[in-house]
Parts: C-alpha cells; structure tokens; sequence
C-alpha cells in the first residue's frame, strides 16, 4: 500500500532541500530504499495481477475506454470492423475490443475476468445483450473465466428488472453492475451508478482544453440546440427566451423531430455552439440526465440543469436521496441546478454582468472538476473489480 504514500513526482516533496551534507546523504539514502520498496511492490503487483477483457458491444464503452481511461483504439477508423487497445492500471491488465466483427465464439478470450458492455435502453437492444450475457454465463460455467462485471447503458425510466435475474446476488453469475440513470437498486456493493457520458454513437470526440477555450471572451451567454417536444418544459423555456429577446443573446437552434443522425454541418453547429457559449441549457428530456451534461463540460461551457425528476421508476436508492442526477450531485458538480426555466433570466441578467476573467475561473474550476471526475470514475472502476475479483489476501 505505500505506493499511496510516496507519492514519485510529486513536486512539493524535495529530498534535497536539507543544508548539511550528510542530512542530505542520508535523504539521498532514505529516498533511494523508498524507491526500492516502490520497485519492489511494483514487481509483486506485476505478479498478482489480473487480466479484464472488456467487451464493447454499446456505444457507452467507448466513454469508458476513451474518456474515462484516456485509451486509445487501433485502427482509429471509427467505422472499423474491429478495435482495440490496452492499458495497464492499478495491479490489473485490461484489454478492449469493440466493433461488428466482436461476436460470441469468434475471438479469442484471454482473460479470466470479462467486463460486458451492453446498451439495455430498449427491447432489441435488451434482446442482443441477453445474447452476450448467455455467451459469458457459458464461459463461466465451463470455467473458461471466472468473473463478470456488466456496464449497462439502462433504461431512461430506468426499466432494468431484465437484468436482475443475471446479478450474483440473485443467484446469477454477474458479480458486478455500474449502471446508468439513477437506478434506485444501486447500492454500493455489487450495483453502482455509471455515468452517462458523452454521445459516442455520434462521434463525440475526447476534447483536449486549449488556452483559447480557457480565454477566449465567448460570443453567446447560452445555447440550446435541440428537440422541442410538444406540452414539454423545452417549449416552457423557448417560450421565455423569446419573451425577454434573450433569444438574441444566446445561440438557439430548435426543431421538432429527434434525429439520432447528425450531418457533418450540424454537428460542427453543435460543438461551436458549446465553445462559443458561457452556458449550455440543458431541459429534461426522457430522463434529466443527457449527454449534453458532459459535452458542455468538455468546452468548459457550464451547464445549466432543470433539476427535476422524470416520470418512471428513477429515483432514490438506500444510498442516496438527492435524485435525479445523484452521481454528479455526490462528485460535487459545480452547475448551475433550477426547479423551473422562469429562473433564467435572473440567470442571465447576472451573466452579462460577469467580467471574462470572473468566467475564466468558472471555466477553470469546471474543466478541473471533469478532469478529477472522470479520474475518480476510473480509479473507483478499477479498485471496484480489484476489490471483488483479486482473491483477499487476509496473510
């Protein structure tokens, strides 16, 4: 465990600031055994380490291994057959794969610990990931591996009973669950809120910050690029833009149809919307929880959230009571949360009287906090299946 302790390029810590000679000998010498003992646990680390295969079979994988990991994919062609990359973390090996080509009994398993993504957001969906989870049910049976974590983009009304049967807990064969949406099951243990991430099915890249993201004076106080269902909140909050003319001031593409497709136009419409925009509203949709969070994130655009629960079965766990958005809310979001879209231009008259080095720290603080949070997602995923699948050295 004292790898946690000496912490190696940490630049307030320096062995050489002692005045006597022989004090900084003998910093010189404590230093170097420390460095031992690192290489030392290290190459038993090496030893009792274990190998996850992560199978991506849903687009929220790709949050996982590119964002959240920071790992990369060969080839890059995101319309590759076949993908994959590895990555060494904390005493674990993981390997990734994702593509078409990835199908049950044609590729090689060569881990004893399998992560399965899967998307259980509707019934075909439902129907395919049940496939994947037979396949891996059958390796555990015939002891070609050992453990099995899900990642599973839920349901928006968080509709996920399908998958309970398969949980350890239930007498299944899944040790593990990170689950998307405020699942009141989360607990924890065996079960833990995902975050929803980026939209990957779109090609939503990973966005490395500039200077000039951090910087730059941005055109628009907000933007909204989106669906405008019929009798939803969206139309509430169209309605009061328009009122004030603060429609003017802020970057608004509405439209009444969803399109799950985007055009090169208007998905480069979006990502300049979010980097020319101090705030990104963001209404309910089925589920208060979107991708557009996370985007807003990556530009350093602040979110702005209409903090209401959805109709469905989301909602409080035994662990947390501070639905929806329970995970963000726990990790310390540093949104900006309303009840109702009438609070806006309250909001708004307040942006406009910001100085740009008052929202240069706000787009600081908010950069900083996805960066620690995905970092924390990662470090909780890995000490989360070491936890449950190294055996418990108790010697």
């Amino acid at each position: 465990g004292f790898t946690n302790h000496v912490a190696l390029g940490n630049e307030e810590w320096n062995p050489w600031d002692a005045d006597e000679k022989n004090e900084l000998a003998a910093s010189q010498q404590r230093y170097e055994a420390n460095l031992k003992m690192i290489k030392h646990a290290r190459s038993h680390v090496e030893q009792t380490s274990l190998r996850v295969q992560i199978w991506g079979k849903a687009a929220i994988g790709l949050y996982l291994w590119q964002h959240i990991f920071g790992g990369h994919l060969e080839p890059a062609d995101v319309t590759a057959q076949w993908r994959e990359g590895s990555q060494k973390a904390g005493k674990t090996y993981f390997s990734f794969l994702t593509g078409p080509s990835v199908v049950p009994g044609y590729f090689s398993v060569d881990a004893e610990h399998v992560v399965l993504v899967l998307n259980g957001r509707e019934p075909a969906k439902i129907a395919y990931a049940t496939q994947w989870l037979h396949y891996a049910q059958t390796l555990v049976e015939t002891r070609k591996i050992q453990h099995v974590a899900v990642v599973l983009l839920g349901n928006e009304q968080c509709n996920n009973a399908w998958i309970q049967p398969y949980l350890k807990r239930n007498g299944g064969f899944v040790n593990l669950l990170f689950v998307t949406y405020d699942y009141a099951f989360v607990n924890e243990e065996d079960i833990f809120q995902w975050p929803l991430g980026v939209a990957t099915y779109r090609s939503f890249p990973v966005v490395e910050p500039s200077w000039s993201m951090l910087r730059d004076p941005r055109s628009y106080l907000c933007n909204f690029l989106g669906t405008v269902y019929k009798n939803s909140s969206r139309e509430t909050l169209m309605e009061i833009l328009k009122q004030g003319g603060l429609d003017k001031l802020c970057w608004i593409a509405a439209r009444e149809q969803w399109q799950p497709q985007e055009t090169n136009e208007s998905f480069k419409n979006y990502q300049d919307a979010l980097l020319q925009s101090d705030l990104t509203l963001c209404p309910v949709g089925i589920n208060t929880e979107c991708y557009r969070i996370y985007e807003a994130c990556s530009y350093g655009s602040l979110p702005v959230i209409e903090d209401v629960m959805t109709p469905g079965v989301c909602g409080n766990s035994s662990m947390y009571h501070s639905a929806p958005l329970q995970l963000l809310k726990t990790m310390g979001a540093p949104f900006i949360f309303i009840k109702n879209w009438k609070e806006l231009p309250a909001i708004l008259e307040k942006e406009k009287k910001m100085s740009l080095q008052e929202k240069i720290q706000r787009r600081k603080k908010l950069l900083e906090w996805y960066r620690n949070f995905k970092a924390w997602m990662r470090q909780k995923f890995i000490n989360t299946l070491e936890n449950s699948f190294l055996p418990n050295d108790k010697g």
